[in-house]
Parts: C-alpha cells; structure tokens; sequence
C-alpha cells in the first residue's frame, strides 16, 4: 500500500540547505522513495500561516517510509535540517 510523507517546511536560514539537499533525496531513494512534489505553496483555503516548502514523497509502504525516517544516516540530517528550519511532516497510506 502506497504511503505519503507530506511535508511543510519553514525555512528559518539556509545555511544547511545546500549540504542536506544533496544527501537527502539518495537517501529517499534507497528506501524505495519517489520525490512527487517540492515547491512554494500556494493558499487556496485556511489561515493558517503557509511554509517556504510543501513536499510529498511516494513510499512503497508505510514501513519504507518509517525505514526511511529511522534511518542512522537521516539522523544527522534531521539535525542538519533543524538548524535552520521547522518541519511539519505527515504518513498518510493510500489504501487504494
């Protein structure tokens, strides 16, 4: 069953940007992971206040997707990421 990992991310500075974006999409892909979606949100609903970036990555199953997270090598990108932004991240699995 397919799985989503939908992300809001709010960029607080870049300095990390460049190191974490050339790791972490090989990183994706070796959990079976399929970047769909990454660009500036655009409000069609709501108020409340919208990220710098949406995502969504495709995972075969949810477990890739948690295998992915709970990789030792995203650890450090996951502090690396911290530094200089928030993240809202979701799993939804697509039961079609």
């Amino acid at each position: 069953m397919t799985a989503y990992a939908i992300g809001l991310l709010t960029i607080h500075n870049d300095n990390w940007l460049e190191e974490y974006s050339s790791k972490i999409l090989p990183l994706i892909e070796k959990h079976g992971g399929n970047r769909l979606v990454k660009g500036t949100p655009e409000r069609l609903e709501g108020a409340s206040n919208l990220p710098t970036i949406a995502f969504c990555i495709a995972f075969p199953s949810s477990a890739a997707a948690h295998n992915w997270y709970n990789d030792p090598e995203n650890k450090p990108l996951i502090t690396l990421r911290n530094s200089g932004s928030t993240l809202d991240m979701l799993l939804v699995e697509n039961p079609a």
